[in-house]
């Protein structure tokens, strides 16, 4: 008969993998957003992971998971990006996101797609870390939390980075 007991390693653990797999569509949000490659983006999603499982000793359970979450991915995501920068050493096109989201058969919207894209990656890793959030529905205060900011200067950005979307989709 097995041993029905835990260590408390393994309840450790067995915590985090429940935690993860709960909240795992934050870890692919914010690899999709900054990686378009599939392969690259699977190795970010893969490096969010570790590095989550890296700081979970540092977790407070008295906070939200998801919060925690974010911020972990987030910065790793944006060292994954300042990293390839850096290896580039030059300005490359990304690959297009349209093998990312399905074709709505519609070529219009199709288009509007590719270029709402181009003009989220054409911003600086932070703004994009703010639009991950904005459009995941968080709150001003949590955004705030997230990226150290205060909730003013959340709500001052997401006017301007909402203005600067409009004005490069017009175009």
């Amino acid at each position: 008969m097995r041993c029905a007991t835990l260590t408390a390693e393994q309840a450790h653990q067995q915590q985090f993998e429940e935690l993860l797999e709960r909240h795992r569509g934050i870890v692919f949000k914010v690899a999709g957003t900054y990686c378009r490659d599939p392969h690259e983006r699977d190795d970010l999603a893969q490096d969010i992971a570790a590095q989550l499982w890296r700081a979970f000793s540092g977790f407070d359970d008295q906070r939200a998971f998801s919060t925690w979450m974010y911020r972990i991915a987030l910065n790793t995501a944006i060292s994954h990006l300042r990293d390839r920068t850096r290896r580039e050493r030059h300005h490359e096109p990304l690959q297009e996101w349209h093998d990312l989201a399905a074709e709505s058969g519609n070529p219009e919207d199709d288009a509007r797609l590719r270029d709402l894209y181009r003009c989220i990656d054409r911003l600086d890793a932070f703004d994009r870390a703010l639009l991950v959030l904005y459009l995941d529905e968080r709150g001003q205060r949590d955004i705030a939390e997230i990226l150290g900011i205060s909730e003013t200067n959340v709500a001052t950005r997401i006017g301007r980075l909402k203005q600067r979307l409009r004005k490069e989709m017009e175009r």
